[in-house]
């Protein structure tokens, strides 16, 4: 497909309830269609139909009635990458990617052809690239690309995941560790807990330890940059060769954090969806 024709992406409701109401009621309050998706699709030729005619947000649907959202895709900006990246489950409104260390999501100064946008853009040159949310470029594991703006809004801050982290010292006990994240001074990258940042939770439970490092499974509330990297960091166990907030090692070519197990409802269904994605560094200590 060329790079300057837009595609059309097409959602498709039917109106369950018995009380008549306005679109507008129906698709945001029951469907999770944004106030803003339904701005854009007001002024798009047949943006949004009901039983094929189109229709204004403050006409009134019924029962049975078939709502059509046609939406307008303007296709990839990023270079095509050839590179493989598996693959860990795909629908129409979103794909599951398992990320390698190393591999940037977005495209940076320094990396315009290496990244997770530019594989996606290989592999949907039609739609934009949306990712849920990010890891660091040296975090391995489960990223969610979503393929629509619909599919976006439902899966924005709705998804639950957990992360393996190698950290160094010996930690026996598990806790949570409630402290604002904020910029360091004079850093545009480094992050450190400071009070006047934004709220941040972090769980963590140990699983193993030899001594020297502690294998740790964690969970987040809220997800700030660097989050897991600052707040271990800040409690006094680093993790094993992160370079900006512990200590290198030749052991570690970057930091040991993985998200190995992803969760959230399908935008289409509803049903609860979950992906695993093993550890590449798990028997490594």
């Amino acid at each position: 497909m060329r790079k300057d024709v837009v595609s059309l992406a097409e959602l498709r409701f039917t109106m369950h309830l018995p009380q008549p109401m306005t679109a507008e009621q129906f698709l945001r309050r029951h469907k999770g269609v944004s106030h803003r998706m339904l701005v854009r699709l007001k002024r798009l030729p047949n943006g949004i139909c009901c039983n094929g005619r189109q229709i204004r947000t403050i006409d009134m649907v019924q029962f049975g009635d078939e709502i059509v959202l046609t939406d307008c895709e303007v296709p990839s900006t990023l270079a095509p990458s050839a590179a493989a990246v598996p693959v860990l489950g795909e629908t129409d409104s979103y794909i599951v990617y398992n990320k390698p260390a190393g591999m940037p999501v977005h495209p940076s100064q320094g990396h315009h052809g290496d990244t997770l946008g530019n594989v996606f853009a290989a592999q949907f040159p039609q739609l934009p690239f949306r990712p849920v949310y990010r890891l660091d470029s040296d975090t391995s594991g489960i990223c969610l690309i979503a393929k629509s703006a619909y599919a976006a809004g439902q899966l924005q801050g709705s998804t639950r995941k957990t992360y393996l982290a190698l950290v160094c010292g010996e930690l026996s006990t598990g806790g949570t560790v409630d402290a604002p994240i904020g910029r360091a001074e004079g850093s545009v990258l480094c992050r450190c807990v400071r009070p006047e940042g934004k709220p941040a939770v972090t769980h963590y439970t140990p699983l193993r330890s030899d001594g020297t490092y502690t294998l740790l499974s964690l969970r987040l509330e809220t997800g700030r940059t660097h989050q897991i990297r600052v707040h271990m960091a800040y409690l006094g166990y680093p993790l094993a060769g992160d370079r900006l907030y512990g200590t290198s090692s030749e052991q570690f070519p970057h930091h040991m954090l993985h998200c190995d197990s992803l969760e959230f409802s399908d935008p289409e269904t509803g049903e609860c969806r979950q992906f695993s994605a093993a550890c590449p560094w798990n028997s490594c200590m």
